[in-house]
């Protein structure tokens, strides 16, 4: 995921190294640094024209990261709308946004802090809807948090706080 460059720890990081690498003259580096922390091409394109003075801020850095991270960690259904609620974080609130760069902090790291809270919550699920839905285990269980609880915990795992 992070193979050449390595986890950034914020946009200043990712910002310094391309202004090193296009004062070398390093276009090849700087696409994989891009490619690297999903930074769009078309933006990277402009930052080598010199027309900015930077290649992120902290909102596309983290969008960049979490883009870059959804893919090895192939989030569908209820999962990808957790990766969208992170999104929709880091466009409101920038220290959301730095809190998602952080090293050390990753998608499946926080997928994993829902998944902990799901078996600690597991509940019997009715044998009616058991044989409604085909099921012929003799036990089932469920535990998916709900719209506020996931929000709480991703929010708890990116901006460090427990809960």
């Amino acid at each position: 995921m992070f193979d050449r460059f390595g986890e950034f720890d914020s946009a200043e990081e990712i910002n310094e190294t391309a202004v090193n690498l296009r004062k070398e003259g390093d276009r090849e580096s700087l696409k994989v640094l891009a490619e690297e922390n999903g930074i769009d091409q078309d933006v990277l394109e402009v930052f080598l024209d010199g027309e900015l003075l930077y290649l992120c801020d902290d909102m596309t850095a983290a969008i960049g990261k979490i883009d870059v991270e959804a893919k090895s960690v192939k989030c569908e259904e209820i999962m990808a709308d957790w990766v969208e609620y992170i999104k929709e974080q880091c466009f409101d609130k920038p220290q959301m946004a730095q809190a998602v760069r952080r090293k050390g902090k990753s998608l499946a790291g926080c997928v994993a802090e829902l998944l902990k809270w799901s078996f600690k919550h597991q509940n019997p699920v009715d044998k009616n809807i058991m044989k409604a839905a085909g099921v012929t285990a003799g036990r089932c269980t469920l535990g998916i948090p709900g719209v506020g609880t996931a929000k709480k915990i991703i929010t708890d795992y990116y901006m460090g706080r427990k809960g």
